[in-house]
C-alpha cells in the first residue's frame, strides 16, 4: 500500500472544524462552488452518471444533492433467494467475519492485527452481548459510490445510539494505521428486532463527513454531540422492509452489520477489498 501522508495529520487536524467547513461548502447552492465539486469528485473518482437517475452533473442544487443522488430503477436487484441477507451498499468490503473470532471473545477484526470490541463499536458491552459469536461484515463507500444504505432484512426500529467521538478518515490506509479507528469514530448504531433476533446497523462517520441522515427521522448525528444518546422507538411501529433504503450519508463512509450467532453464514464470495453491490448476498440465512 502506498504512503499515505494524509492519514498521519488526521490525529492532529481540527476535526469538527473541517467538518463544519465541508458542510458549508456540500450545501453551497453557489453554482461555480457546487459545479467545480461536483465536477472534481466525477473526474477523480470515475462516478458513474449513468446509473444515476438524474444524469447531468449541471442539474444537482448543491454538492451534497449530487452526493446522495437517487439511481435510476433497476440499477440495483435483490438477490431473489428469499433466505439471502442483502449488501446493504455499494463499495468495498473492508473486513467481515466472526464477532470473537478466532479466539477473542466479542472483537471485531479492523486490519493489520488491530480490532476492537463490539462494545467499544456499539457504545454498551451489554447491547454487544448477542452478538458475541455471530458475524460482522464493515463496508466502505468511497466518494464514487452511492451514498444510500438499505436493509439486509426486514427489521423493526428499537433504538438508535449516537456515539460521539473523532472524525478520522475510513480509507484503507488509515483503517490500516489508526488502532480502534470503527470504535473511535462518531457513529449512529441503529438497532432492528428481526424474525431471527437482533439487527444492527451501525453508520459510521468519517473526516468532512457533515451528517447521518435516517429514514425515519431526518437528521440524526447532533451537532457537537458529547454524550452517547439513546432515542427509543419501541412501539413505534417503524418497520424497514428488506432491501429499502433506511439511512444516508452526506459524504463516503462506512456501514457495519451485526449479526447474532446460529442465525446466518457469510458469503463465501466476501473478502477484504472485494467490490460489492447493494442487493447482491451479504449472506445465507441458516435458521
Amino acid at each position: 500500500m502506498a504512503f499515505d501522508p494524509i492519514t498521519p495529520l488526521t490525529h492532529v487536524l481540527p476535526h469538527r472544524l473541517l467538518s463544519g467547513l465541508a458542510r458549508r461548502l456540500a450545501y453551497s447552492e453557489n453554482p461555480r462552488v457546487k459545479q467545480w465539486l461536483i465536477d472534481t469528485v466525477v473526474r477523480r473518482f470515475g462516478v458513474d452518471l449513468g446509473e444515476a437517475a438524474e444524469s447531468d452533473p449541471n442539474a444537482y442544487a448543491s454538492f451534497n444533492a449530487f452526493f446522495t443522488r437517487t439511481l435510476r430503477d433497476g440499477v440495483h436487484v435483490a438477490d431473489p433467494d428469499p433466505r439471502a441477507l442483502l449488501m446493504p451498499a455499494d463499495g468495498r468490503v473492508s473486513q467481515c467475519g466472526a464477532v470473537g473470532h478466532p479466539d477473542e471473545r466479542g472483537r471485531i477484526f479492523q486490519a493489520k492485527g488491530r480490532s476492537f470490541t463490539a462494545g467499544e463499536l456499539l457504545g454498551s458491552d451489554a447491547d454487544a452481548e448477542v452478538f458475541d459469536g455471530g458475524v460482522f461484515a464493515t463496508v466502505y463507500l468511497s466518494p464514487r459510490d452511492y451514498h444510500r444504505v438499505h436493509m439486509p432484512w426486514t427489521g423493526e426500529l428499537r433504538e438508535t445510539v449516537h456515539v460521539p467521538g473523532r472524525l478520522f478518515s475510513v480509507g484503507p490506509s488509515a483503517v490500516a494505521a489508526v488502532p480502534r479507528l470503527f470504535a473511535r469514530n462518531e457513529r449512529l448504531v441503529c438497532h432492528f428486532d428481526t424474525d431471527f433476533g437482533p439487527m444492527a446497523m451501525v453508520m459510521v462517520g468519517a473526516l468532512l463527513v457533515s451528517g447521518v441522515e435516517t429514514v425515519w427521522s431526518g437528521v440524526e448525528i447532533p451537532k457537537y454531540g458529547r454524550r452517547i444518546t439513546r432515542k427509543d422507538y419501541r412501539g413505534r411501529g417503524i418497520v424497514i422492509e428488506r432491501f429499502a433504503e433506511m439511512a444516508r450519508f452526506n459524504y463516503g463512509s462506512t456501514v457495519i452489520v451485526l449479526l447474532p450467532p446460529g442465525v446466518a453464514e457469510l458469503s463465501s464470495t466476501l473478502g477484504p477489498e472485494v467490490a460489492v453491490r447493494l442487493g447482491q448476498r451479504l449472506a445465507t440465512r441458516t435458521a
